[in-house]
């Protein structure tokens, strides 16, 4: 094992059908991923400024402030039991983040719509969360421009022609 960051990482790290995975890429790998688990603190500090558990700050990035959305489409997106959205959707209804609404099309189906002061929590937490850790500020313009290109790259749908 080796550890980077405080973490744990094995190894021998590639798929064991195939050769073993390039060493720069198994390290750049593992800085990425310490990078980002380093960025868990950050979800706690958010839900705690906004009021809300860290399960309300995810199903409050979950939902489109422009369309309300059933609350079993919200469950399938996070992947998790319609039973967990309802806690997670009280969660922001008592901070006044979100409602539920009588569906369109039926009504007995209730969906979760944003209100104006969860657009405003919306905005802070895609603030908080989905920008840059202080970290990549370290690079240079073109280092970071070079990084954003390398991600895009990597990360870009394989097109079929």
């Amino acid at each position: 094992m080796t550890t980077i960051n405080g973490y744990l990482f094995p190894r021998y790290v590639g798929n064991v059908a195939t050769e073993p995975a390039d060493e720069k890429l198994v390290e750049a790998w593992r800085l990425l991923m310490s990078l980002v688990l380093d960025q868990r603190w950050r979800w706690q500090e958010l839900s705690s400024e906004l009021g809300i558990s860290q399960a309300g700050l995810r199903a409050l990035l979950a939902i489109d402030p422009s369309e309300p959305r059933p609350m079993r489409d919200l469950a399938q997106a996070m992947n998790c039991d319609a039973s967990y959205v309802t806690a997670m959707v009280d969660d922001l209804e008592r901070a006044g983040y979100a409602e539920r609404r009588p569906g369109k099309v039926d009504r007995r189906v209730k969906a979760v719509a944003m209100t104006e002061s969860g657009i405003r929590a919306l905005r802070i937490a895609q603030d908080g969360l989905l920008g840059p850790p202080p970290q990549l500020a370290r690079l240079t313009p073109t280092q970071q421009r070079s990084l954003a290109k390398l991600l895009h790259t990597a990360l870009a749908e394989p097109t079929t022609d």
